[in-house]
């Protein structure tokens, strides 16, 4: 099953009787994540949150933020569209365990798979509706105070309002002893600069101030690799950053494919649907029409790293302080 958007998913958890609305007040900091984990820690996974005012320094967002979402098997099933996660599970086992046909039977079998795939290929759109409101930092200065009135979708007011930075967004601070507030479920898109390949992570963004951000990929992850050759160059590295989206988007950038798959591919073929893309407003990269919000930037090799963390784990402990890049 494809969903349209992180908001389709959504109802259909509400209508399953998986999601609960909370309509009061509640912090970002520290109050959000503790309702959540006390949801986490109910008999089978509780229900999904849907936090219909959280607040940033006391002020409410116009954003609604949502929790919990996958946080139980049924949910991560209906994420997928499918009966059951082993299903699933069943499914990319027998893609992957596909052999050179020995008749009629397995041709067919196989041919049908390959079909799949082919109808799995992303494809790009001219726009979707990640574009329906643009702010640009250099049409504007930042912006840090409450967040403006969104102007109406397409209008030329989109380009002109004052922007919004990333201290306005309702971000979580999870743990008390956290370096700050952290985007946890961001999916990274970057491009290898010798072959093109483009890479889908997922790699905790740690909010410095208005305009910056650490970058945690860790040595052996692939957008740390592509680091790893603009650093040789000099040159900047264009990096993207996208939120929400249909959750087969959130699946496939924590899955651990080899290296030069596209992450974008598997998550059309769990979804049955080609993810459609639109090109970056800023850079050359490429992210889901259909996601929520999508963050521009870029790492420079000429910048020194800065420390990243602390951070409540899950592995239960906090990870220290190290040095990251900066995006």
């Amino acid at each position: 099953m494809a969903y349209t958007s992180l908001q389709s998913y959504l109802s259909v958890l509400e209508a399953e009787g998986e999601l609960r609305r909370i309509s009061s007040p509640v912090a970002t900091e520290l109050e959000i994540t503790a309702l959540a984990d006390r949801e986490m820690k109910s008999p089978g996974g509780g229900q999904a949150l849907l936090i219909e005012k959280p607040t940033v320094n006391g002020v409410v967002s116009p954003f609604p933020v949502a929790i919990n979402t996958m946080g139980s098997w049924r949910r991560m099933a209906l994420s997928l569209g499918a009966s059951s996660v082993d299903a699933v599970a069943e499914e990319l086992g027998a893609l992957m365990r596909a052999k050179p046909p020995m008749g009629l039977q397995a041709t067919l079998r196989l041919l049908g798979q390959a079909l799949e795939l082919r109808h799995a290929k992303p494809k790009t759109v001219k726009t979707g509706p990640c574009k329906d409101v643009i702010y640009r930092f250099d049409a504007s200065p930042p912006h840090s105070g409450p967040w403006p009135k969104a102007p109406e979708m397409g209008s030329s007011e989109a380009h002109n309002a004052p922007a919004p930075t990333l201290l306005d967004l309702p971000i979580l601070k999870c743990w008390p002893l956290d370096g700050g507030r952290f985007i946890t479920l961001p999916c990274v898109v970057t491009r290898d600069p010798d072959t093109g390949e483009r890479n889908v992570g997922m790699y905790r963004i740690q909010i410095y101030d208005a305009q910056t951000t650490g970058m945690h990929w860790q040595l052996q992850k692939v957008a740390a690799r592509h680091g790893r050759r603009f650093y040789e160059t000099g040159t900047r590295m264009p990096v993207s950053i996208f939120l929400g989206g249909d959750p087969a988007l959130t699946f496939a950038a924590t899955a651990p494919l080899p290296d030069g798959l596209d992450e974008f591919l598997l998550a059309g073929y769990l979804r049955k649907k080609s993810v459609e893309l639109v090109q970056c407003e800023t850079n050359d990269l490429e992210v889901p029409a259909n996601a929520d919000f999508v963050i521009e930037g870029y790492v420079d090799p000429t910048e020194p790293l800065r420390d990243e963390g602390a951070f409540g784990d899950h592995t239960g402990y906090y990870t220290l302080p190290e040095p990251y890049p900066v995006f």
